[in-house]
């Protein structure tokens, strides 16, 4: 029978096999990851949460780049929108949730496409087809929240969602950047 072949930096756990001899094998797998989220889910929690607390809890608990980045889109006043204002023409993707879709979690590398002077060699008609292409990949639900986070409407559709909030929950001072 082969013998494994460890490396010194293999994880080892120690264990007993209950015959009083102790083996070494390698450390147990980490379980499946759940389903994350969509940030309009986790922004539908925001909403229901009753206090300030609850509010920041969840956003730190489901915290990622992406969700920072729309957050940071929306309420931080010297980030603009390089697109118009008003809902595109895009057509709703009706695919169920959980398949075959886009996520904004994994989509949000690319949103600075959209930010006034982030990418000024793009052509103005190429940015809006890239983002309402984007719109059509995501859930109906998140491109709805996308279109509010590009017009700065974020806390007329998810009340509770305040700069105080997120600027809390993110550890961001009043310039929207981390507080040391």
């Amino acid at each position: 029978m082969a013998q494994p072949v460890w490396t010194k930096h293999d994880p080892v756990e120690f264990d007993s096999r209950g015959d009083g001899t102790v083996g070494a094998f390698p450390e147990k797998p980490k379980p499946i990851e759940v389903r994350k989220l969509l940030l309009s889910e986790v922004l539908t929690k925001v909403h229901g949460a009753k206090t300030k607390a609850q509010k920041i809890k969840i956003l730190r608990d489901e915290d990622c780049s992406a969700l920072r980045q729309i957050c940071k889109w929306s309420f931080d006043p010297k980030i603009e929108s390089e697109l118009p204002n008003g809902t595109p023409p895009y057509i709703e993707n009706e695919a169920p949730e959980g398949t075959e879709h886009m996520l904004l979690r994994t989509e949000g590398d690319k949103l600075y496409h959209y930010i006034k002077d982030a990418d000024p060699n793009l052509q103005s008609t190429v940015r809006e087809r890239m983002f309402i292409r984007l719109l059509e990949g995501l859930h109906k639900d998140e491109a709805e929240l996308l279109c509010a986070v590009k017009d700065k409407r974020i806390h007329q559709v998810y009340k509770g969602l305040s700069t105080a909030v997120v600027t809390e929950a993110f550890g961001w001072n009043e310039d929207f950047r981390l507080s040391k």
